[in-house]
């Protein structure tokens, strides 16, 4: 397997998604290791699938508008593309799998949450829970809510 398949064909190119969150969470690991947290990142597919994103089951999620919008974009469902016949897959707070801390940010500001606190907030609060071009599921947490819910708050600028 080519190690720069996901990386854009051109020095120029605007990055896929997917290098610009490995890129995130790349920077999160760093933020965290300043604090002696040291992460082992599962890269693979397979094993995302089957055990989670890390070890430790921590999961990082790259939201750049969030300091724009004044919110986090809590992801809940996915479809690999947008197409009425295939049915929602779970995925963020609701994805099965080893996470129990829930990472979410920007360059600016990351807000960590145990994500029992967020599965609480989105069955008790039951928000709006909005699409994104038919293939994402999510609902909106205000930062006033998430400074206060959030087990820490790291900030790398002025948000």
């Amino acid at each position: 397997m080519d190690s720069n398949q996901h990386s854009p064909a051109y020095p120029n190119a605007r990055p896929s998604a997917f290098t610009v969150g490995l890129e995130f969470q790349d920077f999160v690991c760093l933020q965290l290791a300043k604090d002696n947290i040291i992460l082992q990142n599962l890269g693979s597919k397979l094993y995302q699938l089957k055990i989670g994103e890390n070890l430790q089951g921590f999961e990082i999620k790259y939201d750049e508008r969030c300091t724009d919008t004044g919110r986090l974009s809590i992801e809940i469902a996915e479809k690999s593309r947008d197409d009425q016949a295939l049915p929602w897959t779970p995925s963020g707070i609701l994805r099965n799998d080893n996470t129990w801390l829930y990472i979410q940010g920007n360059y600016q500001v990351v807000y960590i949450f145990a994500k029992t606190w967020l599965l609480r907030y989105f069955n008790e609060r039951k928000p709006e829970v909005k699409e994104f071009n038919g293939t994402i599921r999510r609902f909106f947490l205000p930062f006033e809510t998430a400074k206060i819910m959030a087990a820490k708050v790291l900030t790398f600028g002025a948000p």
